[in-house]
């Protein structure tokens, strides 16, 4: 099936009506006979422009903080709920006295920063743009600006790379540019650096680059934890589609600059031979040793029971054994091959889900993921609302909490109402994905004539190995009017 219908671009304005009733702030939905693709100012520029549009907005949120909430007053920074860890770690992990990360031992509890290698790399970067000189204050305040100007060119990379992804789906990357929650945690910590990266992986893998689609989650998985469960979706998706090559590449480019990046820093050298530096090891034992904290469902449970829940750990990782198990066999058992962002966000929401803490900013980890997974924007925004209510709960909570007998905030039970609608939020999004995956005629991306657009080498290939009952035909009169009818896992004539 080679009709031109299928190679024009999608236009949401005809197949969401979110997205039809707000195209009315921008003079309505674009008409049938509208010249696509002939002015200068294409879809992809408009995304990044909105997408640096609304992470300066979220730069203006921080404004009271930014002139005195992160350095006066103990719960100003909660009640503007503006906090950001840029400006506090400045000092409290030696980039101010001009230690060197991993290398040099800090004083007090936290001997070594506590982050990846290649996070640490980046706030070494925005130290460097600092000046010595001045008060402490100031080169606080100009640290959160190096670093903030450092992120919005990530926050550029993630809305460019989502747009990108799905080659007939470039408005897509308004899900991710307009995001409240992305604009509101962007400069929290330095979650963006991996996300970007990660970003930029599934767009190579999307073109069919499995290497330097490796390359980039190994770099990302060097910045944060999480990429390197993008993994384990293509290891099912690529047994399913006989795809052994493509995976092998990927998985040598992830090992491979995961390892350029952390060897130099991983490995000391003494009189006593080799040996793993404890500074590179800080981030997994701080990881592994942390106990339960904000955000999560062990401490809704823990704080509803009055039970410290000591062993959160051995729950939290039997938990997501068994979710990643489940989703092995959903891949294997569904009527078609799920897409690769489906089964990414599914898996990334599923280690949120079941994870020792939840800070506010690991919301970024999900939004370029639910843009392709769920390119809905009712869904997105109803997810989106329950996200934005946990930012202000956690921040009016520990404005509760830090103000003495005042109790000026949101009390416990406010706090376990916020965790719970995160939850909740994030829980129906991934039915919906789950929904679409058993019954992919209710799959927006495929009711629009495509398999897989992020797949890249999995895109309409057929099937080598699955479980359970063939694949079926779609059912006809769910899809919208006049969408081509399309046979998965049939390669185009």
């Amino acid at each position: 099936m080679t009709s031109l219908r299928q190679d024009e671009p999608v236009r949401p304005t005809r197949r969401d009506e979110v997205a039809s009733v707000g195209s009315e702030l921008i003079g309505g939905p674009i008409g049938r006979r509208a010249l696509l693709g002939a002015h200068w100012l294409s879809p992809v520029r408009v995304v990044a422009l909105v997408a640096i549009g609304m992470f300066a907005l979220g730069m203006v949120q921080k404004l009271p903080c930014y002139n005195g909430g992160w350095f006066f007053g103990a719960t100003s920074q909660y009640v503007h709920a503006c906090y950001s860890d840029i400006p506090h770690l400045y000092s409290g992990r030696g980039f101010a006295d001009g230690l060197i990360p991993y290398f040099d031992k800090l004083p007090g509890d936290m001997q070594y920063l506590e982050y990846p290698v290649l996070t640490g790399l980046f706030m070494e970067v925005a130290s460097w743009l600092t000046p010595h000189g001045g008060t402490i204050q100031a080169r606080e305040q100009i640290y959160w600006l190096a670093n903030a100007g450092m992120l919005m060119v990530c926050a550029a990379v993630i809305a460019v790379c989502v747009a990108r992804t799905h080659r007939r789906r470039p408005w897509d990357g308004l899900l991710v540019a307009l995001a409240p929650a992305f604009a509101l945690t962007a400069t929290i910590n330095w979650d963006l650096l991996a996300v970007a990266l990660t970003a930029a992986g599934m767009l190579l893998w999307s073109r069919s680059r499995p290497l330097a689609a490796g390359v980039l989650i190994g770099l990302a998985t060097a910045a944060k934890l999480y990429p390197v469960l993008l993994l384990g979706p293509l290891l099912v998706l690529c047994w399913r589609a006989g795809a052994w090559r493509a995976y092998g590449r990927a998985v040598l480019g992830a090992v491979v600059s995961w390892l350029v990046v952390n060897l130099p820093v991983m490995i000391a050298h003494d009189a006593s031979g080799f040996h793993i530096r404890e500074g590179w090891a800080k981030f997994y034992t701080f990881s592994q040793e942390r106990p339960i904290d904000f955000g999560s469902v062990w401490l809704l449970i823990s704080q509803r029971t009055g039970n410290p829940l000591e062993n959160a750990n051995l729950y939290a990782s039997l938990l997501m054994v068994v979710g990643c198990g489940a989703l092995a066999l959903l891949t294997l058992y569904a009527p078609r091959r799920p897409r690769f962002a489906q089964l990414a966000f599914l898996v990334v929401a599923l280690f949120i889900l079941t994870n020792k803490v939840y800070s506010p900013q690991y919301v970024l980890w999900l939004i370029p993921l639910a843009a392709l997974a769920r390119p809905r924007w009712r869904d997105f925004l109803i997810w989106q609302a329950c996200e934005v209510m946990y930012f202000l709960g956690i921040w009016m909570y520990l404005a509760y909490t830090g103000s003495g007998d005042k109790h000026q905030g949101l009390p416990p039970e406010g706090y376990q109402l916020a965790i719970a609608l995160h939850l909740l939020g994030t829980l129906y999004l991934c039915a919906v994905v789950v929904r679409d995956i058993l019954l992919p005629e209710r799959d927006v991306v495929r009711r629009d004539g495509d398999d897989d657009p992020s797949g890249g080498v999995l895109d309409r290939s057929p099937d080598v190995f699955v479980l359970g009952q063939a694949s079926h035909e779609p059912r006809q009169a769910l899809h919208f009017e006049g969408a081509p009818r399309v046979r998965w896992g049939v390669v185009r004539d």
